[in-house]
Parts: structure tokens; C-alpha cells; sequence
């Protein structure tokens, strides 16, 4: 007979991750597991998470151990129940190996995409099956599809999943498709049809946000939903300190406190999330692109487009994430979504709750694109 025994791996958050840092276990052996729970804290090179059960059943053994940093798809750990033997779960334990790396999605091709749009080469990346309306993540302003890294995986489960750099941002030709909200909307527009999506759940985080509103504004026939973060679009205050601190800063001493605008939890900006910001800073052009575009869309600390106020015909599903101690639009600016939306403020979040609370922010959006 068959020894029912499953594993608890390293999780592969985003497209770019290799290994993690076990941190905190949150449970302890013995313990019986839900589908959800939050099992052990993980360290990546962007950023920490949780890791949840995806499997119930009694945790039997704690396999990795605080301080290890493990390949993706290590084994942390074990779920067996009682009936199963110490022998049985320890000789599991023995013979279990991680795949080779290079094996690793090995069937779902390469991990980013190009695509020529007006001149523009776009990176997206593909995620999840190949049939039914994709879900399409824009990325807010200064970041790139990274900023989803846990999310696309979550809801590649049972949605296609479709995430790009924006122009002039991530590895995405640094040249503007303009500097309103109404022209990234076209372009995002345009990407669509260059790469065959007619239609698609739109979910758009801080600028990104704006932009996925916009698209339902001007073409709604391109829009099956909203989800929109921390969206920019639904007020006139935008903090300052972050738009233009952001454009200023080229040293990682001055970028440190602007990006600790983004977190509730300011222990999250790590050495490496602050040296990749700055890698992606000091590009040719990228400077002068970010500055046109701040001081078009957030100069003077007031928002020049808002699309959010004008959602109330669109007609179709709305979800509203924010994050309660935003510290870059205020989570007031919600109340500004049209009457049929849901709204969901996140206690102790900031400006990033796609990274900072990704599992409360997941489940959130499977439930909006599996009514």
C-alpha cells in the first residue's frame, strides 16, 4: 500500500526566484494544517513571505531548519498522518530529492516574452493555462512585473496570467508612450492586440492602477474586471516625498527612506530590493523618463487624472484593495470607487499589499475572478 505522505516545498515566488532563507516556522510538529495557513516565513532577495499550506494534514516533521537557504522545491518539511510510521516518514525524508534546476518549468517555455508595440520592445512574462480570459498585472510607477512576483504564480493556477513592463520601466526600451494616464492606456491597449488578447481582467497596482481604469474608461470592451491597489486615479493627494524622491535619489542613502514609503513594515527594503532599484535608475534615460512622467502625472502632489471617478457605468466586476497605512495615496482615496465595488482595506498594509500581505491579497483575487 501506497504511504500517504506529503511534502511541504520552497516555493518558487515570481519568475526570477532560485532559492530562499527559512526564517520563523509558524507552526510546530504535531500540529494539524489547513489549505491557507501560513506555515514559515521565507527570505528571498526581494523580499520576505509567508509560505502557505496548500495541502491539509498533521505537520509530522519539520525538515528545514532557521538559517538554511534552500533551492526552490527543497523540502521544508512533512505532512503524514498518524497511521503513518517514524520509519516511513523518515526514510521519505531520505530519499527525497530536489529537481534539477534547469528542469524547473521546463514545459511552460522561456520566462519572459518580447513584443514590438510603436516601436517599443515590451517584456512580459506568461503564466498559468492556455485557454480563457487572461489576467493582465500593470505595474505601478518606477516598478516592473517583479512587483507581482507573489501573485502571478497564485493566480496562474486557473487563469491565464499576463504580466509587462511598462515603457521606460524594467527591461522594457526606456522610451515613454507618453506622460498621461490616457496614452499608457492606448499603449497597454495596443500591447493587447499585438500580442492577440482582445479582453482581459484587468488588475493595476498605484499608476498601474490608473492606467487599468483608464483602459475601462476608453475601451471598456478590453476590460472583463477591475482589481485595482493602492490605485492612483480616484483622488487629487499623492505624497511627494515618494514621486519626486523617487526621481532624485541616485545613492542607496537616499533612496533608502523614499522606498521605506512603500512598506508598513520598513524592515521589508532589503540591501538587494534597493540595489536593483538602483541598477534599473542609472539606465540611460531612465532619470529623465521618470521625471517627465512624475511631474505630468503626480507634479505638485496632486494627481492630474483620475480615472477612478469616472468608473460607475463601466458595469463590470470591481475590486478595490488598499492598503489601511499607505503612505503614498491615502487608503481615504477609496471611498471614491463606484457604489457595486468591492472594497477591501488591509490593516497594517502599506503602499505595496501585493508584496507585503500577498496571501490576504490572492485570495482576494481569486474570489473577484471566481464569483
Amino acid at each position: 500500500m501506497a504511504v500517504n505522505i506529503t511534502p511541504i516545498v520552497m516555493p518558487k515566488w515570481g519568475l526570477e526566484m532560485r532559492e530562499g532563507t527559512v526564517q520563523d516556522w509558524l507552526v510546530a510538529e504535531g500540529e494539524r494544517i489547513q489549505v491557507g495557513q501560513a506555515l514559515v516565513d521565507v527570505d528571498t532577495d526581494k523580499i520576505s513571505n509567508a509560505v502557505e499550506a496548500t495541502d491539509a494534514g498533521l505537520l509530522r516533521r519539520i525538515v528545514a531548519q532557521s538559517g538554511e537557504t534552500l533551492p526552490v522545491k527543497a523540502l521544508l518539511g512533512v505532512l503524514a498522518e498518524t497511521e503513518v510510521s517514524d520509519a516511513e516518514v523518515e526514510a521519505y525524508i531520505a530519499a527525497f530529492e530536489v529537481p534539477a534546476a534547469d528542469s524547473d518549468d521546463a514545459d511552460t517555455g522561456p520566462a519572459f516574452d518580447y513584443a514590438e508595440v510603436d516601436g517599443i520592445r515590451v517584456r512580459y512574462a506568461r503564466r498559468g493555462p492556455e485557454s480563457g480570459t487572461p489576467v493582465l498585472f500593470i505595474h505601478g510607477f518606477g516598478g516592473d512585473l517583479n512587483n507581482w512576483l507573489f501573485n502571478l504564480d497564485a493566480v496562474a493556477e486557473k487563469h491565464p496570467v499576463i504580466a509587462l513592463d511598462l515603457p521606460a520601466h524594467g527591461q522594457s526600451t526606456v522610451k515613454l508612450a507618453g506622460t498621461t494616464l490616457k496614452a499608457q492606456a492606448a499603449f497597454v491597449g495596443q500591447f493587447m492586440d499585438v500580442i492577440g488578447v482582445p479582453s482581459a481582467h484587468l488588475v493595476g497596482h498605484s499608476m498601474g492602477g490608473g492606467v487599468a481604469a483608464q483602459i475601462a474608461v476608453d475601451a471598456p470592451d478590453k476590460a472583463a474586471s477591475l482589481a485595482l491597489i493602492d490605485s492612483a486615479g480616484f483622488g487629487d493627494e499623492v505624497n511627494a516625498d515618494y514621486t519626486d524622491g523617487f526621481v532624485r535619489a541616485d545613492s542607496r542613502r537616499e533612496l533608502k527612506p523614499v522606498a521605506e514609503l512603500l512598506f508598513a513594515d520598513t524592515a521589508l527594503v532589503s540591501r538587494q530590493l534597493l540595489d536593483d532599484l538602483l541598477k534599473y535608475k542609472r539606465l540611460d534615460g531612465v532619470s529623465e523618463a521618470l521625471g517627465a512622467l512624475g511631474t505630468q502625472l503626480f507634479g505638485g502632489g496632486r494627481q492630474s487624472e483620475q480615472p477612478g471617478r469616472a468608473l460607475g457605468s463601466f458595469g463590470k466586476p470591481v475590486l478595490v484593495i488598499w492598503g489601511s497605512d499607505d503612505q503614498v495615496i491615502p487608503g481615504s482615496h477609496a471611498k471614491a470607487a463606484p457604489a457595486e465595488a468591492k472594497v477591501e482595506l488591509l490593516d497594517g498594509a502599506g503602499h505595496m499589499p501585493q508584496m507585503e500581505r500577498a496571501n490576504e491579497v490572492n485570495a482576494l483575487l481569486r474570489q473577484h475572478l471566481n464569483p
